[in-house]
């Protein structure tokens, strides 16, 4: 066996368990393997081999989705809100609780942006995964609320981080993050509706954010009112239009069983979310409300006033929920990272409930179409024929085309593109490649990436602008991806990626 190579995970731990036994020694684990096989290529005593590093690569889920995410927590700071189902942990941003994942590592480095960028790429590293291209990603609150000259150093320290390197500027550390090693191609800020406005919008672009995720949580001004949100079903709307007219993807972050509300109206807010123009959000996160102690929420529960759903209740409601997501929306999280022995009662506790849908789709014969459960991951097919497809809808005054590359029967999602057409505009909110991903200017058999995909969806976006009487195509690109819009005879104008269609 050991003679014939390893082809896949399970021929390697076949191999791993017989060379343990015959020589009586502990089995290796896949990361100290992959630390010894790396040195052995920097020392030139192996040659480099990437099929190795595949079979080697840990948790291989973390770069299936053509990224790979890293989470920063920013250290704590007074928040506008008053929610009544927010916990509030000493020295921890509002919301967060010791014992997520993410909360642990800020607090063993001290909140430092930095090292916690430059830490989560290591480990990634040690995994065997790709660090080429990176999705940063800012938690911590409010983050429109912070102090201006905090958000400035914050971002410019995460730029450093991944360029190896320190800079006198944030704008300079953003230009050597363009052809870096380890390159941000999107980042995404945590924020609340009510302070999504012009003057926002014009500080977001010059951070380099190119995904805003909102905290709407529910649609209805009285459960807004009655959990203490501070901001209305109006203020949501007008956000979501004003960062869509900039070219940002949007995410909600949506909180069924809040006090006030009941299943049935949870029911029918999922359904608006995607049937009334005024929202249909690019992505979504099912965040149940967590009873926690020490919040006024956990007030009403002693004293009767608030119930939590059942858990076979919860379970439809996002069952229900997963069946009418339309295509172009990928359900980014179900629950959040809570530790369960923090939640006191309620469906909120069930951390697995990704995986009990998962199982009652194979089960019951029922599938999502959401982005994120038709991405071809690692099951790639370089001989499958690929299809391009166009979707068209409404969205905040505008014109939403959503393109994509997928197989005949549109179960497997290969690419997508995201083109705004308002106000007379047309804007390329996102371009995107799944599978494997792979390093800059590797192509492999086993990826999509690399191909070409993105370049012919951005060349159908331009057609398509130019019948609508567009003039130029503006791209809100992410720092590390201007190089690729550049290529395509893109150049940067203020904090946009534009090119001349006439």
């Amino acid at each position: 066996m050991a003679k014939r190579g390893s082809k896949t995970p399970d021929d390697l731990n076949k191999v791993k368990r017989f060379v343990s036994k015959k020589y009586k020694t502990p089995c290796p684990t896949n990361m100290s393997l992959l630390k010894s096989y790396h040195e052995l290529v920097e020392n030139k005593k192996l040659k480099n081999n990437p099929k190795l590093e595949i079979i080697l690569r840990t948790r291989p889920i973390r770069s299936l989705s053509g990224i790979v995410n890293i989470s920063v927590l920013t250290k704590t700071f007074k928040c506008p809100g008053k929610c009544i189902f927010c916990p509030a942990e000493k020295g921890l941003p509002k919301s967060y609780l010791s014992g997520e994942p993410a909360v642990e590592r800020a607090k063993k480095l001290n909140f430092d942006p930095y090292l916690q960028v430059g830490k989560r790429i290591e480990m990634l590293k040690e995994e065997g995964h790709p660090t080429d291209k990176i999705e940063l990603r800012i938690v911590g609150g409010t983050w429109s609320y912070y102090p201006k000259l905090y958000k400035n150093w914050f971002i410019k320290r995460c730029f450093e981080a991944c360029n190896g390197k320190n800079s006198k500027s944030l704008k300079e550390s953003q230009r050597i993050n363009e052809k870096a090693t380890h390159r941000v191609v999107g980042l995404s800020i945590e924020t609340r509706p009510d302070f999504i406005n012009e003057k926002e919008i014009k500080h977001l672009r010059e951070l380099g954010v190119t995904m805003v995720e909102l905290g709407v949580q529910s649609v209805y001004d009285d459960v807004l009112e009655k959990n203490h949100r501070g901001h209305t079903r109006e203020q949501t709307i007008t956000a979501t239009r004003i960062l869509k007219n900039h070219g940002f993807k949007v995410l909600y972050q949506i909180m069924p069983n809040l006090a006030g509300s009941d299943l049935k109206r949870d029911e029918y807010m999922f359904k608006e979310l995607f049937s009334n123009p005024d929202f249909q959000p690019d992505y979504l996160k099912i965040y149940p409300c967590a009873l926690i102690k020490g919040t006024e929420l956990y007030n009403l529960w002693k004293n009767k006033k608030y119930k939590p759903y059942a858990e076979k209740d919860l379970i439809s409601l996002v069952k229900e929920t997963k069946q009418i997501v339309p295509s172009y929306v990928r359900i980014q999280r179900i629950t959040r990272d809570i530790p369960a022995h923090s939640i006191v009662a309620g469906p909120a506790k069930l951390t697995n409930l990704r995986q009990i849908l998962k199982n009652s789709m194979e089960k019951e014969n029922w599938e999502c179409k959401c982005i994120r459960c038709r991405e071809i991951k690692g099951d790639y097919n370089p001989k499958e024929k690929l299809f391009l497809f166009k979707t068209a809808y409404s969205a905040s005054r505008g014109k939403e085309m959503f393109l994509s590359f997928k197989d005949k029967k549109r179960k497997r999602l290969y690419s997508l593109l995201r083109l705004r057409l308002a106000e007379g505009k047309a804007l390329i909110r996102e371009v995107h490649t799944f599978g494997q991903m792979q390093s800059l200017n590797i192509e492999e058999e086993k990826s999509p990436q690399h191909k070409g995909l993105g370049k012919r969806l951005v060349k159908e976006a331009e057609k398509i602008a130019k019948r609508n009487n567009a003039d130029t195509m503006s791209v809100i690109s992410g720092i590390g991806a201007r190089e690729y819009y550049r290529k395509l005879g893109y150049k940067l104008r203020g904090t946009y990626m534009i090119k001349s269609l006439s």
